[in-house]
Order: C-alpha cells, then sequence, then structure tokens
C-alpha cells in the first residue's frame, strides 16, 4: 500500500495522522476534504512500537513536507501527534487534537464501561470476547480480523448520530486492521499515561494546540481540557455537541467540524 497517501496539490503542509493503534486508512475522508485548500499527506503507521511509530511519522515528515508543519490527530494519532511535536519542536507548526484519550489515568477507568453500556447484550459479550482473543495465541490474520470486528463495534458504541452509508461506520475505510500492532503500542501507551510520562512531555511543546471533541465521545472530555490547560502555553478547547468520537461522520457535528479545521489550517 502506498505510504503515504497524499491528497491536493503540492506544497503539501498538512499531515492526518489516524488511530487505532493498527487502523491505518481510517483519515481518508477527512485528507480529502481538507485537500480542496490544501495539499495533505496520509502516513499510515506501520511500527509496533511507540519509539518506532514517532520515528517512522518524524521521517515521513521530513522527507515529503517542508516543516513546521500542522499535525491533525486522531485517537490515538493525537496521542502520536503529541509525542512527535514535544520530541522534535522544530517539525510541527499547529497540533490539533481530534477525539483524543484522556492524559491522566483517573479519567481512563469509565471509557470501556461506557462504550459497553451502549452496546446489547448481544454485542457487548461479542466484543468481551474478542478483546480476550487479541491476548490469545492464535492466527494473526484471525486477530486481524477480530480488531476489525471490535472496530465496528465500539464504532457504534462511539456514534451520536452518523450519516448512514458513510464507509467509516463499518470500517469499510481502514486499509488494514493490525491487531500485533495495537497489542504491542497500546500496552506502551497505556503504561506511559498511567506513569506520567504522557502528559509531562507537554512541557516541551511550544506550539499552538487545539483540541476538538465530540460531547458524546466516551473519552471524557475533561480528561483532554483539564490536564492539557495546566501544561500548554497555547492551548484550545473545543467542545462539540451532539458529537460523538468521530466527528466526520455525524450528522450534526460534520460541517462544524470541517469548518474548525479550515479556520486553524
Amino acid at each position: 500500500m502506498q505510504n503515504p497517501r497524499k491528497y491536493g496539490k503540492p506544497p503539501f503542509c498538512v499531515a492526518v495522522v489516524h488511530g487505532g493503534p493498527g487502523a491505518a486508512g481510517e483519515m481518508e475522508t477527512v485528507a480529502r476534504e481538507l485537500s480542496s485548500c490544501v495539499g495533505v499527506l496520509e502516513p499510515l503507521q506501520t511500527a509496533s512500537s511507540v519509539r518506532g511509530q514517532i520515528e517512522e511519522l518524524k521521517i515521513i515528515l521530513q522527507k515529503f513536507l517542508e516543516p513546521p508543519v500542522i499535525l491533525i490527530g486522531f485517537s490515538w494519532g493525537a496521542w502520536l501527534s503529541f509525542m512527535l511535536a514535544a520530541e522534535h519542536p522544530g517539525l510541527v507548526k499547529k497540533l490539533i487534537l481530534v477525539g483524543c484519550g484522556p492524559f491522566e489515568e483517573e479519567y481512563a477507568s469509565e471509557i470501556l464501561p461506557t462504550r459497553l453500556g451502549r452496546l446489547d447484550d448481544n454485542e457487548r459479550h461479542e466484543a468481551m470476547r474478542i478483546f480476550e482473543m487479541i491476548e490469545e495465541n492464535i492466527d494473526a490474520a484471525q486477530k486481524d480480523r477480530a480488531l476489525a470486528r471490535i472496530g465496528e463495534l465500539l464504532g457504534k458504541a462511539d456514534a451520536f448520530d452518523p450519516i448512514p452509508g458513510l464507509p467509516e461506520i463499518n470500517h469499510a475505510a481502514i486499509l488494514k486492521c493490525d491487531a500485533e500492532i495495537f497489542r504491542r503500542v497500546w500496552k506502551e501507551a497505556a503504561a506511559m499515561r498511567q506513569n506520567g510520562v504522557l502528559l509531562a512531555l507537554g512541557k516541551n511543546i511550544n506550539c499552538p494546540v487545539v483540541a476538538i471533541h465530540g460531547s458524546w465521545d466516551p473519552h471524557p472530555a475533561a480528561g483532554v481540557k483539564e490536564p492539557l490547560q495546566n501544561i500548554l502555553s497555547d492551548f484550545r478547547f473545543i467542545l462539540l455537541d451532539e458529537c460523538g468520537h468521530k466527528p466526520w461522520i455525524e450528522r450534526r457535528a460534520r460541517h462544524r467540524f470541517y469548518s474548525i479545521l479550515k479556520d486553524e489550517i
């Protein structure tokens, strides 16, 4: 698969960073929308460690863009962009965090219960079984299919009022779900949140940071807003009403989301 994918005309000065970890391709819709006004790069993360993904993203930005650039990171990609901006401040002009996970452990405990509580009994049991499968010693392709399915289930729980028929709703926009990348990278990243290393990196970020968050997102908005406003010197938080985890699929928030992004870039 082509990596990175390019949208619009050069110069490319914006990069969209997907979530997961291991959900390459899910930012295509956002990249295409923004490409009408700016050249956009969509890096696909393939490394199976936090350090590897930081280095991979750094190399792509240096090779294909002219830094400093604007990074738009979604979910895990928001954390990854945050870490890169902290370690390589000269590469990033502005950081936009979309649907970001909370930066302190105290805010994280209710995420999974909230998601599971939005599913019916059969879906809830299926989700719990899939989480177990991902940790088991089974065929890699089977794990990848399981991760794709959990993405569909959690995507349903995460959405407030999604536009019918969009490929992002049933996970079809993702080029490849990689369970091994998810398992390894997320284990490291979760530990960084738990021990405070993740948030502390914010002390090294000197560019403007904007967080865009849905009011229905199971990742608590306070877990992004409160820690970051206490550690970043230039930070703004924008809450989208009637909006879930992915603003670009939401019927009632999509237009405002894109309007904000275009104003920011």
